[in-house]
């Protein structure tokens, strides 16, 4: 479907944005794109964002990739495969909207459980579950990004970067091939994410120089913010 230049440049800006975000604090590419391009024009979302999202993580994962702590990672991806399956399962059963206020309010809640101080522990069990709840979520909405956060929440920068970097690409692969294998994805979407593949370019080389600059505690509350806001646009959108 072609995209007008006004939607066409709206959609640049924003992704380069949220491309910058990720690339400062390790996720929040899909929680900016996916509600606010899915209002301008519907067909800019949220499949284009699985698509694009593959080369910006694995760019920021090899950038920071000294710091990498992927002890997690087999375990979210144990988690990630099931997850996958239900997301699917769960686009097959019921309605978007129904499914939007599902995810949106599963991030609320996970977001007050750790505001309260609640330490979450990075151990086998926990990492699978946020695999699971991670892959439901990229699958129906394109935003897994939370739960993994939260699991690296207490952790560096770096690290924060680095893991989740190599967690989301392994995740994304596997809910493209789910996608696109439930016949959940189309040449639309492909032809949307080459438009908005230059502004992963600009997004990256923001992210390269805020990086730095955003560590412990502003790390862990920007983590927070970011996870809460993309719960309220969600349940906003579906709502």
């Amino acid at each position: 479907m072609p995209v007008g230049p006004g939607d066409l440049a709206a959609a640049l800006a924003v992704t380069a944005v949220a491309a910058g975000l990720q690339g400062t604090i390790g996720f929040g590419f899909a929680l900016v794109c996916v509600p606010v391009l899915s209002v301008l024009d519907p067909a800019l979302a949220p499949v284009p964002q699985l698509l694009l999202i593959l080369p910006l993580t694995l760019a920021v994962a090899w950038r920071d990739r000294k710091e990498a702590d992927l002890r997690a990672v087999p375990w979210v991806t144990a988690g990630r495969l099931p997850g996958a399956a239900i997301g699917l399962l769960l686009l097959a059963s019921f309605d978007e909207r129904t499914l939007g206020i599902a995810v949106a309010v599963t991030v609320l809640a996970g977001v007050a459980l750790v505001s309260t101080g609640l330490q979450v522990p990075r151990n086998p069990g926990t990492s699978f579950t946020a695999g699971v709840l991670s892959g439901v979520m990229g699958l129906v909405a394109s935003v897994g990004g939370p739960p993994l956060a939260l699991l690296y929440r207490s952790a560096r920068g770096a690290t924060v970067r680095a893991s989740l970097g190599v967690v989301f690409a392994i995740g994304v692969v596997i809910s493209i091939t789910a996608r696109a294998a439930g016949g959940q994805m189309a040449g639309d979407d492909l032809r949307v994410a080459l438009l908005l593949s230059p502004a992963l370019v600009v997004g990256l080389w923001v992210g390269r120089r805020l990086a730095p600059r955003v560590e412990g505690a502003l790390l862990r509350g920007a983590i927070l913010a970011v996870s809460a806001a993309a719960g309220v646009l969600l349940l906003v959108r579906s709502l």
